[in-house]
This record gives structure tokens, sequence and C-alpha cells, in this order.
């Protein structure tokens, strides 16, 4: 008897240990990232087994708002639009800075994601497209411009896609046929929507098309925020939202470590192996536009850990 009471107390003092040794790493992220991060999470853990990952999904700026406004506890922001990042997080004259540098790791370009059964797939191609989805009855879906990038980034595509086309009504045409009714803080929200055909078709990141085996439109590269060759062209193309007008320009995921950081070793494995082989394999496969090498804002202020990593930000 013990015996067993005294196995019973190591194996008890073990898990007790082992426990006490784990690390849970918080991080907020964009919703389109949810898919390629819960891969990048378990392959993560399997290299470090006392670190468990605990992701939150959303639109970006609601993200970035639970840490300034809710204050909620985070390690870790990555966001779909670089630019959430120095807005909302480096601090002014009244506010300390909840970080001081970024990393752009990945792109993206905005699509529309349509199925069979939309009204005009039979006709739709890459160059009638805003004819098809201004017609009367066509149902889009979008995300909410003042909560996530997606949503802000497809009107200024559609402003963009006004001058392009040479059809100064085009934009308006499309967002009327958007209502805020099919709208969510997030697009990844309304896949369900598009599939049961509630709606026609989704204003969407050309990387769930491809994980979610959407049919989709190849739009213009001069429009669809993919290019930084575009960047002249892109800033052409503006949103007005409850955060102030925004000015496009290209598609760039952002990733930092939050100054208040409990697990600041923790975050740091973590965006090293986001931006190592592995991380980066499992981005393009999910459809990301690889950066290779990333580049960071303020590199001189990241750790030294992370500095190899990563090139300065481009100066245009």
């Amino acid at each position: 008897m013990k015996k067993f009471a005294l196995g019973f107390a190591i194996i008890l003092f073990a898990c007790t240990t082992n426990a006490m040794a784990s690390t849970t790493l918080n991080i907020l992220a964009a919703g389109t990232l949810a898919f390629p991060f819960k891969q990048i999470d378990a392959a993560f853990q399997k290299k470090y087994p006392d670190i468990n990952v605990e992701p939150r999904f959303g639109g970006s700026v609601k993200m970035v708002k639970m840490v300034t406004e809710l204050h909620q506890p985070a390690d870790v922001i990555a966001v779909a639009d670089y630019s959430v990042i120095p807005k909302y997080l480096f601090g002014d004259k009244k506010n300390q800075p909840y970080t001081n540098w970024y990393v752009g790791f990945a792109g993206n370009a905005i699509t529309f994601v349509y199925t069979e059964n939309s009204k005009g797939a039979d006709q739709i191609n890459s160059s009638n497209w805003y004819k098809i989805l201004s017609q009367p009855g066509v149902q889009i879906g979008r995300s909410n411009p003042d909560t996530d990038p997606s949503g802000y980034q497809t009107v200024q595509m559609l402003n963009l896609a006004s001058q392009y086309y040479g059809a100064p009504e085009l934009e308006q045409h499309l967002l009327a046929n958007a209502p805020i009714s099919n709208m969510r803080d997030t697009e990844t929200d309304l896949i369900s929507a598009l599939q049961v055909g509630q709606i026609d078709y989704l204003a969407i990141y050309h990387s769930d098309a491809l994980q979610h085996h959407f049919k989709y439109l190849d739009l213009p590269a001069q429009i669809n925020l993919s290019n930084p060759a575009y960047s002249s062209i892109y800033a052409k193309g503006n949103a007005m939202t409850k955060n102030g007008l925004m000015t496009g320009k290209p598609i760039v995921y952002a990733i930092t470590i939050l100054n208040n950081s409990a697990h600041k070793d923790a975050a740091q494995k973590y965006v090293a192996f986001l931006l190592g082989p592995v991380g980066q394999t499992i981005m393009k496969k999910n459809g990301f536009i690889q950066i290779d090498p990333a580049f960071a804002m303020n590199r001189n202020k990241m750790p030294k850990s992370l500095q190899k990593l990563v090139k300065s930000w481009p100066k245009t």
C-alpha cells in the first residue's frame, strides 16, 4: 500500500510539474488566417510541446481593439493589413505603445467567389464581372469595413475598378447589391451563406477561394491590391469608414509581439516558426503570396532573435 501511495505521489508530482511548466500563448489573428494558422499551430506545438497555442480569429480591427479597448491579454497579434498595427498599437502622446515594430509576412488579393448556383454563374468572367454583379436581384456578401480590412479593401477595389473600367457608377451599383444585411465582421462568416445560396457572390481573399475550392474571379492586378508594383495606382482607391478615410495599398499581412506579453520567449519562437520554412510552406500552400524574406518596420526594435530573419521595410 505504501509503495502504491508513493508511486501515485510521484505521478501526481510529475503531472503537476509538467502543468506548471506549460506555457499558454494567446494569439489574436485575422479571420482569413484561421485556416493556415491552425495548421501552423499544430506543427509548432509538435516542435514545442511545452507551449500551448490558444488562437482567436476575427476582423483585424476588432481583434486589435480587444487589446486597446477591452484590455484582453494577448501575446501575438496578426492582421490582414499592416497599417492596422501602427494606427492602433504604436501609441501616441497620451498612450503608451503596445508594440513598436511589425513584420510583413504574406500577401493576398481581393476577389469574388461564387458557386454554380449563383445568379449569372454561367456567364460571368474576368471581363464582364462587374456587369453581372450589378444586375438587380444579385446578392453580394462582404465584411464590415469598420471592423475588417477585407471590408474596406473590397470598397477600395471597387473604387479602383470604377476608374479602371471607366464606369463611374460601378462601385455604387455593386454596393447596392451588398447591403448591411449581407455584411459580417469578417467575410469568412458568410461562407456558409454562399454555400446554401443565401448570397450569390462573396468578396473575399484569393487564399480563401483556393482553400474552400470555390469558383473565383481572376481580377486585374491593377485593382485587386496584390502587387506592390501598382502601389501608386492602389493609392487612388479610397474607402470611407467610421475609423476615417482608408487609402488603398498592397495587401500585406503583418504580425507583432505585444510589449506586455507575458510569454515573450514563446512568442518569439512562434513568430520565428511562422517566418521559417515550415510556416511559409503552409502559408503558400493555402494560397497566400510569399514575401521572402519577410520585411520589418523598425527592425532594430525587434527582438534580436528575429532580426536575422527579416529585412527592413522598403521605403516605397
